[in-house]
């Protein structure tokens, strides 16, 4: 009798079998260090660069630098009057920047890259890139030189312990929302504004995290811990909350507007600003208890606002680049 080779059994089929299975994996893998070892397109200099979108800015003892899109990164020495593009390794649109001092920096952003400088923001390299997830990072944020996270889209949490050469992926929870901002307060606790209403604390410096009540559904954007358990949380629609326990319970404050509220920032003299779409800006004088609307003229989006000096503020967002004198935010009150 003939036996047909497409039905033979046994030891032989299943050990064919192992080894197509071992050689799709090398391939696979194969796949995976060529796109980790890819070399990156660098992002292409432009001379209206600091014209463009910017999403983020951080101070780093004297620098100021502005993080956007198109692997957009500014540097600029003299608070703000010059801007200098940094030579870097992509063309994501990049979205967080957090400095631990003056040299040490990192920046995230869309195909989840992570950039990092050690010396204040003249190189960078990357040292993470999964463009093949589809899930772009929003906020990074580190403890130290060596211990940080980096949050985004669906879920995504991921940590390093040795200064961002390495990370890991470690679910905060069940579900694969938004995550876009995290804060730290003055004791200590780390707060995270998420998508679909989620707010998250944690007690114990990242390794653990609670979910809180929520009185929105809407997306957050962002926390801004105040003295002691106060902190403000805010986000879609001009959606303002106050919670005076850490954010175990809420009170909304009227912001007289539906725009976006994007971030905060408490000046030296005790005033609060938060800046948002529209060129909206909220000013408080009584610790963030009450609000008022400030219109700025060309109603374009601010995405971030950051202290330059004691007499001034840098604006990032739709514009680009921009400082404002703190005694604009004076007059326009008066008017």
């Amino acid at each position: 009798m003939e036996i047909s080779p497409f039905r033979v059994t046994g030891l032989g089929t299943r050990m064919t079998g192992l080894m197509v299975l071992l050689v799709l994996v090398a391939l696979g893998a194969q796949v995976t260090r060529a796109q980790e070892d890819a070399a990156p397109e660098y992002a292409v200099k432009a001379p209206l660069a600091s014209r463009s979108l910017m999403l983020d800015a951080a101070a780093a003892d004297g620098a100021l630098v502005a993080v956007g899109g198109r692997g957009h990164i500014l540097i600029s020495e003299d608070a703000g009057e010059t801007w200098t593009q940094a030579e870097v390794p992509t063309r994501a649109a990049l979205t967080g920047v957090f400095f631990h001092d003056r040299n040490l920096g990192w920046v995230v952003g869309h195909d989840a890259v992570v950039l990092r400088t050690t010396d204040g923001g003249g190189t960078w390299e990357r040292v993470h890139w999964a463009p093949e997830e589809e899930s772009p990072f929003f906020d990074i944020w580190f403890a130290d030189a060596d211990n940080g996270f980096a949050i985004g889209a669906y879920g995504s949490f991921y940590v390093t312990t040795d200064g961002g050469s390495t990370w890991s992926f470690e679910p905060v929870g069940e579900y694969d929302y938004h995550l876009h901002h995290l804060a730290r307060a003055a004791d200590g606790r780390l707060y995270m504004a998420a998508e679909a209403g989620m707010i998250y604390r944690s007690d114990d410096g990242g390794e653990t995290w609670i979910e809180l009540y929520s009185p929105y559904s809407g997306s957050y954007f962002g926390t801004l811990p105040l003295d002691g358990d106060s902190l403000l949380l805010y986000g879609l629609r001009g959606h303002l909350y106050r919670s005076e326990d850490a954010g175990e319970s809420w009170t909304e404050l009227e912001t007289g507007t539906v725009a976006m509220l994007t971030d905060g920032l408490r000046l030296d003299d005790g005033r609060i600003l938060l800046t948002g779409l529209g060129g909206v800006t909220l000013i408080s004088e009584d610790a963030g208890h009450t609000f008022d609307l400030l219109q700025q003229s060309n109603r374009r989006g601010i995405s971030a606002v950051v202290k330059v000096s004691e007499d001034s503020l840098l604006l990032v967002g739709e514009f680009g680049v921009r400082t404002l004198p703190l005694d604009d935010l004076t007059s326009r009150k008066e008017r």
